[in-house]
């Protein structure tokens, strides 16, 4: 049995594909998404925002002991409750859950439940019903990487930290990427006691060195023990349930939950793409070209799935850019394409790092003209009473020869809002004199990205 041919069928509800489908029914296309889980993808579910939910909780604990410094008293001190946070969590998740239904439904949008696979290059199959359609769009997300040493069922990847059934006393963090890094923060300030293990030299390699050193001290400062060079060979569970994690040194560390955030894959097996002829790499994940289209050319990707970026901004970009490509712009606006230069991130470990641009070691290797650093490291206001000795990093990389500012980096509170800002100005080619020109709020940190005078 099949049904009318739609214009789009989108697989994967998750950030990318929900807009992509939404954009395209605007444009008057019919559009299908078939999803097998809960939608909103990993963003909603499992990452972005249950994990900024749990930094937000996580931050209180210094915020109680902080305000002591501003003459607040406490009779007792104050207990946290994991199963409560995980009740409201769920809560918000289901709400958003809804709200992506209602978004699909209200706009025409015919919603499959079920695993989708592709039995053509113009056919998806969901649940015994075989659908056509002229174009199909692979927006499946990615997975984390499961371990591969003896006993490692035992161990949970980062979509399990949200709901475990007890909170861990003990929890040991495997992997240095930002994923481990912020779930090491936040179990940290939540209250448990974490030990980071991290293969090599560093955190955060792919992020400026300095900004990532100055992090993972920052991290240490607020409780999270890091120990590097160091490997997982094994792990055991006593009768207690107690894990006992055997490293590659010899060495024994019990633990409560370990987590084992070493990276993610793309979500292709199972999908029909090897038998309609769509090629993948190395890594398992969809080449496509610049209009998102694969070597099938009735068969588009966007978002992790083809392991570009894996941010939800890029994924949305990259949606709204195929629906152009597809179906035609909105009117009176140009196709959109998307410049994966100077995109802003964040990293929500405890102080948060926000960035945009390149690093010190990018800039060294491309601006022929030589750069300028500017850099300054300062205790916030808000600490001259808190009592706490967190410290906040502000850096600025720019191209001598041009004097344009290609990259800006800061570890502090609220870093991701304070950057986001400044990377308007990034993309608008904004100059070190830009800066220098530009009046600072009075008292911020931000201010101080326009206070630089001495480079370094």
């Amino acid at each position: 049995m099949s049904t009318p041919p739609f214009d789009l069928f989108v697989i994967g509800a998750g950030s990318g594909g929900v807009r992509a489908a939404r954009m395209a029914a605007q444009r008057g296309a019919r559009v299908a998404v078939a999803e097998m889980a809960a939608l909103g993808g990993t963003c909603v579910n499992l990452g972005c925002i249950p994990k900024k939910l749990y930094s937000y909780a996580a931050h209180y604990a210094d915020a109680f002991e902080e305000s002591r410094g501003f003459g607040w008293r406490f009779d007792a001190p104050p207990v946290f409750d994991w199963a409560q946070l995980k009740t409201q969590r769920a809560r918000e998740i289901s709400r958003l859950n809804g709200i992506y239904d209602d978004l699909l439904r209200r706009h025409g949008v015919a919603l499959f439940h079920g695993r989708a696979q592709l039995t053509g290059p113009q056919e998806v199959t969901v649940g015994g019903v075989a659908h056509t359609a002229h174009n199909v769009l692979i927006a499946t997300g990615g997975h984390s990487l499961w371990p591969v040493f003896p006993g490692a069922e035992w161990a949970v990847t980062s979509d399990a930290m949200f709901d475990l059934p007890r909170f861990p006393q003990r929890l040991l963090v495997v992997g240095g990427g930002y994923i481990a890094c912020e779930m090491a923060s936040i179990f940290a300030g939540l209250g448990a006691q974490v030990t980071q293990l991290v293969r090599g030299t560093a955190v955060l390699t792919g992020f400026d060195q300095e900004v990532a050193a100055f992090a993972a001290a920052q991290m240490r400062q607020h409780g999270v023990a890091q120990r590097f060079d160091t490997t997982v060979s094994a792990i055991e569970r006593s009768a207690d349930g107690m894990l006992h994690v055997t490293l590659a040194s010899g060495e024994v560390l019990p633990a409560n939950t370990v987590l084992h955030a070493t990276g993610r894959g793309p979500n292709t097996a199972g999908l029909g793409l090897a038998e309609v002829g769509v090629e993948l790499d190395k890594r398992g994940a969809i080449p496509v070209n610049a209009n998102y289209q694969t070597c099938v050319h009735s068969i588009h990707a966007v978002g992790d799935v083809t392991d570009r970026l894996q941010l939800t901004p890029v994924a949305l970009a990259e949606a709204m850019a195929l629906v152009d490509h597809l179906f035609g712009s909105a009117a009176g606006h140009p196709p959109r394409q998307v410049d994966y230069d100077l995109i802003p991130t964040a990293v929500f470990t405890h102080p948060n790092i926000g960035t945009v641009g390149w690093s010190e070691a990018q800039a060294r290797e491309r601006c022929n003209g030589g750069v300028r650093i500017f850099r300054s490291e300062f205790r916030p206001l808000r600490h001259t009473l808190s009592g706490s000795s967190e410290r906040c990093l502000i850096k600025l990389v720019v191209d001598a020869a041009s004097d344009r500012v290609v990259g800006l980096h800061m570890v502090g509170p609220d870093a991701g809002e304070v950057v986001q800002g400044f990377a308007v100005a990034l993309r608008a080619g904004a100059t070190k004199a830009v800066f220098d020109t530009t009046l600072g709020i009075h008292p911020t940190l931000a201010e101080e990205f326009v206070t630089l005078r001495e480079a370094s």
